[in-house]
């Protein structure tokens, strides 16, 4: 209700607004699943985000209004599953993306995807500035996808602390590991030291304790790793 009325231009703008979107985590551990995608129907989001498991009920609801699509995926098995339960679009999570990311280089799983799929493609992995927002569309992406490059911003709600460490930060900086969720992902080594921990010896955690559901409900939030542990991607060296 407060985004609806700030995205169409103003009478008379020549302004392009792109559609929002919604994130979606598809875990069976997420207990707000359902009333999430439920306000996500009421609302009419045109574009949901889902990751970690495709759901055919979200896609199935999105595209009850005419909404779209787009999953995370690591590597074509996931592509294809996505793709087999009807998803509109492919984001290809690669090596150096801020949280939970794969390991593929995008030239690999870029060119692999587009072996058998030619619809809309947004690229993440370590996109920050013009020029990797070029590459990724020469490598044949339709939309570069950047996160990290947003959170020392003044408008996201991100903690002062976090912004200053992505401002001093680079790629050098970054840690992955699976310790905090169950899933690998990339995370500022400052804040795990400042969490008491070495980032050079981080034990393995046990994937199936991934637990992403709401503590009012029976889940972890309290104890969600974002909460002091800080993701982030390694294209952060171009930020300051």
């Amino acid at each position: 209700t407060e985004i609806e009325p700030a995205c169409p231009p103003a009478a008379g703008s020549n302004t392009v607004v792109g559609p929002y979107a919604v994130n979606q985590i598809c875990h069976a551990s997420n207990n707000r699943l359902e009333a999430d995608t439920a306000a996500c129907v009421r609302h009419k989001v045109p574009l949901v985000i889902t990751s970690l498991q495709v759901n055919k009920e979200v896609i199935d609801a999105v595209h009850s209004y005419g909404g779209r699509v787009f999953h995370d995926v690591i590597n074509v098995r996931h592509a294809q599953k996505a793709l087999s339960l009807g998803v509109d679009g492919l984001i290809p999570v690669c090596a150096g993306a801020g949280g939970h990311a794969g390991t593929m280089s995008p030239f690999a799983l870029v060119r692999e995807l587009r072996a058998f799929f030619d619809g809309p493609i947004a690229l993440s992995g370590a996109i920050s500035d013009g020029p990797s927002i070029l590459g990724a569309l020469a490598m044949g992406a339709d939309f570069a996808y950047m996160g990290s490059r947003f959170i020392a911003t003044k408008e996201a709600n991100a903690s002062d602390g976090y912004k200053r460490m992505i401002e001093s930060s680079s790629a050098s900086d970054i840690v992955y590991t699976n310790l905090f969720t169950g899933v690998h992902g990339n995370y500022l080594a400052g804040s795990v030291r400042a969490a008491g921990l070495d980032p050079a010896d981080l034990p393995s955690s046990d994937k199936t304790k991934m637990n992403f559901g709401s503590s009012s409900k029976g889940g972890n939030t309290a104890a969600k790793a974002w909460k002091d542990i800080w993701g982030c991607g390694q294209g952060i060296g171009t930020i300051k």
